[in-house]
């Protein structure tokens, strides 16, 4: 990990390298440890809880607590950010991390499940800020590099993805009580994050801009630019939320194996991020409307291929659409979202952005297993269509009011 930050440190010091592609490169770094740390979180938290809890249905409590606060923090997390700087903010947020991964560590040693759930609580306030990275990417970067640098920052989770498990299953047995060598791996991740932070050059905000309003948050939302982006994001995202957790309940239905059901998760994670390496560079050649229609089409592919058989090369193909689908949703609206507002207007759009999207991201999360489990996984499919529909007739619709240009 040490090796990351050092090999950062000799890139941004050359004065070839322009100082917003640094801050995007130091972003990037900033979202992959943040990520890495969250895999090995969500890979051991629901067994820690099983171990804690004295009724076992409430395993996964400390991850409902965790994406629970995410959700609530996404908005007063913008307004700090606007307040305090965005650099001091980011280092706030991490501190919280820090502090909810030292009292993980306290509360299995302790045997306690409910400060194990406050440890989760602050891990998910931490979340909250990490969603701002590529927003602030976008904001440093130029115009012609705006939909790269999300982009890049959100590449950042093809490294979690690599090295995420790997560490999980090294760490578990660093300590004395199983499993509480991961969460001193997320703190040391933690403060190498801070360390990351210390090299980025972010301008501050003037007292001016901080009293600066701009338009109401009702004038911002009837843009239509505006409604295609959220909707975007929610489908997109929501979707994906919404097949990839009925997923591995299915595969274990129809028996298949674990292995197999983990290693399709694993190749899906791989299609959320990989994509992201080149998106941007996508977008910018193609128009941000036509790269969003592309995802639409990708996830009606991977519904279309869950519907057609439930064997193992099903899954994996359907799952790696899904993924891919989801990086172009996901990248394409957040880029097209950067056009809607004034700097002024930043903390409060993006807020109402990523508070709307994880709240329909926490609907679709528990919605999948009522579907699967009242229903069937066809209708799981069936309902990530319709949802799959609505975004393709928003953004159809956008594209007939000839917005679509490429951005560079």
């Amino acid at each position: 990990m040490m090796a990351i930050y050092f090999i950062c440190h000799l890139i941004c010091d050359r004065s070839t390298v322009n100082q917003a592609n640094k801050n995007v490169l130091l972003l990037a770094f900033c979202q992959a440890l943040a990520m890495t740390g969250s895999i090995v979180l969500f890979t051991t938290a629901a067994l820690i809880g099983s171990a804690l809890a004295t009724d076992k249905s409430f395993a996964t409590l400390p991850l409902a607590i965790l994406q629970l606060a995410t959700m609530l923090t996404t908005i007063p997390a913008a307004f700090v950010l606007q307040q305090w700087g965005r650099k001091r903010g980011f280092m706030v947020g991490v501190m919280v991390g820090l502090t909810g991964a030292s009292l993980a560590i306290y509360a299995i040693f302790a045997g306690s499940f409910i400060l194990f759930g406050g440890a989760t609580l602050l891990y998910g306030i931490f979340n909250g800020f990490v969603g701002y990275y590529r927003f602030t990417a976008a904001d440093v970067a130029t115009e012609a590099f705006r939909s790269r640098a999300i982009s890049f920052v959100i590449a950042g989770g093809i490294i979690a993805a690599l090295i995420g498990p790997p560490l999980a299953t090294y760490t578990k047995d660093w300590l004395p009580v199983t499993f509480a060598g991961g969460f001193m791996a997320i703190a040391l991740l933690q403060i190498l994050t801070l360390l990351i932070l210390s090299r980025i050059d972010l301008p501050p905000v003037s007292p001016q801009k901080q009293q600066e309003t701009g338009r109401s948050l009702g004038a911002i939302a009837q843009q239509p630019v505006f409604i295609v982006a959220v909707l975007g994001s929610m489908i997109g995202y929501g979707v994906m939320a919404l097949l990839m957790t009925a997923t591995p309940l299915t595969m274990v239905a129809v028996h298949h194996s674990f292995s197999t059901a983990a290693s399709v998760l694993q190749w899906h994670v791989l299609g959320m991020f990989t994509p992201s390496l080149f998106t941007g560079y996508l977008i910018a050649r193609f128009g941000v409307l036509r790269i969003i229609l592309t995802g639409i089409v990708l996830n009606a592919l991977c519904i279309a291929i869950n519907l057609a058989g439930t064997s193992a090369p099903h899954f994996f193909a359907a799952l790696l659409l899904l993924g891919i689908g989801w990086n172009f949703m996901f990248i394409g609206s957040t880029t097209l979202l950067t056009e809607t507002y004034a700097p002024a207007e930043r903390a409060k759009t993006q807020a109402t952005h990523d508070f709307l999207m994880s709240s329909f991201v926490a609907f679709t999360t528990f919605l999948s297993g009522r579907l699967l489990n009242d229903w069937s996984w066809a209708i799981v499919n069936y309902t990530g269509l319709a949802l799959i529909g609505i975004a393709l007739i928003a953004v159809l619709y956008l594209r007939q009011q000839r917005y679509e240009r490429p951005l560079a």
